[in-house]
């Protein structure tokens, strides 16, 4: 049975704050330079084979209807104060009194897929939200969230909570005996918040024995390659050495808080697409990104750069760019930029550090990580930066592929991983039908689970920004599978931005990405 450690909790979201630390951190972004643009959201099924059920559509209709109940407490709002001083308190002001209204922005439809009207009728959903930018901001993660819930509620049930926890806690064990600063990434694609709170207890455990271990043995680190990923804690082969990673937080804000762990993050795609969108000038679409988004919070500060919105090599152009000198945010002064063809663009002042220098690092989130190693190794080394740089790896990461990329980074001191790992804690289940060995032998890979009916497949579902100011939204990515966008208008892009499709990489089957 689930760890009764960690009370039972009620369906759904029950808190306004149970969403990733960068939809805030956009949102406070957002409402400095683009407080009255107008958005839409559009849901994606990437695993189409995977459908709600008319009775799990009808769940999910109730749930996102009750969102419009939340609000943020007194309690957190202290909390993000003093957690997050980035954030300011205009923005905290807004957070407080911000209520959705689901009615209005979110339209949902079930569409049946054959002539039954039954509960169990399997239909697909359409989901859309729209509304103004910063109001509309916040239903992405709850509403992933709560379809995975759906699915897995009233479709796919034959799976338990039973040793969730100590699953979690012996996958986090791996992974700081092997030396990995990780974080837990997976709000979107969880099974439901129960899984959520069970896997968070696992990884808090998981760190405390680590910091026991450490201090009961006080000895000097293991090598940068210590690759141990044995989970059975109770041997004594690794005593002499300390475990050298660390359970860094979540990008979960509510369960940071209830957890008591760091709440980490910086930003999304869609900031980058929105303003692309916004200008309608693809080319300069990252540097004005990176701009704004420095001149909100200040240079390095949040300052992890996501790389693939349209495409890696086209960022990297962007980040060799200067700085700007002036930090400080004007509300409304990027809109009156968007106008016309893009002539009001910013100057940078000359010798001004560039983006590369003044950020901590970058996040690989699509395409080969192997190649995005030496992509950015290159990149720093022409750019004549040797100080320490972090690469943060968060597409669908196991303890064994933390480990490869670990080792790949090894061969220069200057790149520092780290891992936001998402799915393969909050959605990593094997049919209940199965031996529960099975289960607990996973902690290292999905190998184990490599059987036919083992497996209790995650949905792969996203929500991304569609349109911003009336114009349509595109992701390119590293991957050709995450991309989106209308084919003429993606064909446009590619042209502006220099984007070159690349083999697809072996992992990148995004219908069948956890089934394997």
């Amino acid at each position: 049975m689930a760890d009764p450690a960690v009370p039972a909790a009620d369906e759904g979201i029950s808190s306004l704050l149970d969403t990733d630390l960068y939809k805030l951190t956009m949102q406070c972004a957002v409402l400095n330079f683009f407080p009255d643009v107008r958005v839409e959201y559009s849901f994606t099924n990437r695993t189409p084979h995977m459908r709600l059920t008319r009775r799990a559509f009808r769940w999910l209709h109730a749930q996102i209807t009750a969102l419009g109940t939340l609000a943020v407490t007194d309690a957190e709002l202290a909390w993000l104060a003093k957690t997050c001083p980035y954030l300011g308190p205009e923005y905290l002001h807004y957070l407080q009194h911000l209520r959705l209204h689901p009615a209005e922005q979110v339209t949902l439809a079930f569409t049946a897929t054959g002539a039954d009207t039954g509960d169990a009728t399997p239909g697909d959903l359409d989901l859309r939200v729209h509304g103004n930018w910063a109001a509309t901001i916040l239903y992405e993660i709850p509403l992933l969230a709560l379809t995975s819930e759906a699915y897995f509620k009233f479709v796919d049930t034959e799976w338990s909570h039973t040793s969730q926890t100590a699953l979690a806690k012996a996958k986090g064990i791996a992974l700081i005996r092997a030396g990995c600063l990780f974080s837990e990434f997976g709000t979107r694609r969880r099974r439901d918040r129960r899984t959520h709170e069970l896997v968070m207890a696992g990884l808090v455990a998981a760190q405390r024995e680590a910091d026991a271990h450490n201090h009961n043995h006080n000895s000097k680190p293991a090598p940068p390659d210590a690759t141990n990923t044995n989970t059975n804690t109770n041997t004594d082969t690794d005593t002499a050495t300390a475990w050298p990673g660390k359970f860094t937080g979540t990008s979960n804000v509510h369960m940071a808080m209830r957890f008591g762990v760091a709440p980490v993050g910086t930003v999304a795609h869609e900031w980058f697409m929105a303003i692309a969108a916004l200008t309608d000038d693809y080319a300069r679409a990252n540097e004005r990104a990176l701009e704004y988004w420095t001149r909100t919070f200040g240079r390095g500060v949040l300052a992890i750069a996501l790389t693939d919105t349209f495409g890696t090599p086209a960022f990297l152009r962007a980040f060799a760019r200067p700085a700007p000198k002036n930090t400080e945010a004007a509300a409304g002064e990027a809109e009156s930029k968007t106008e016309g063809n893009g002539d009001g663009e910013s100057e940078a002042e000359p010798k001004q550090p560039t983006y590369a220098q003044i950020f901590t690092g970058v996040r690989q989130d699509s395409g080969d990580p192997l190649e995005f190693i030496k992509l950015m190794q290159h990149f720093y080394a022409s750019q004549g930066i040797t100080s320490p740089k972090t690469i943060v790896f968060s597409d669908s990461l196991n303890v064994d592929k933390c480990i490869l990329y670990k080792r790949a980074c090894a061969a220069t001191a200057q790149l520092a991983p780290a891992f936001g790992i998402g799915t393969f804690f909050t959605n990593d289940f094997v049919s209940a039908s199965r031996s529960s060995a099975a289960s607990a032998s996973s902690a290292s890979s999905n190998k184990e689970k490599d059987v036919e009916g083992g497996k209790s497949a995650p949905l792969n579902v996203v929500i991304k920004l569609s349109r911003a100011g009336g114009r349509q939204a595109v992701k390119l990515s590293d991957d050709r599978g995450k991309n989106t966008g209308e084919d003429a208008l993606v064909a446009r892009i590619k042209g502006e931005v220099g984007y070159t499709e690349r083999t697809v990489w072996e992992e990148g089957d995004e219908a069948h990405r956890w089934d394997r």
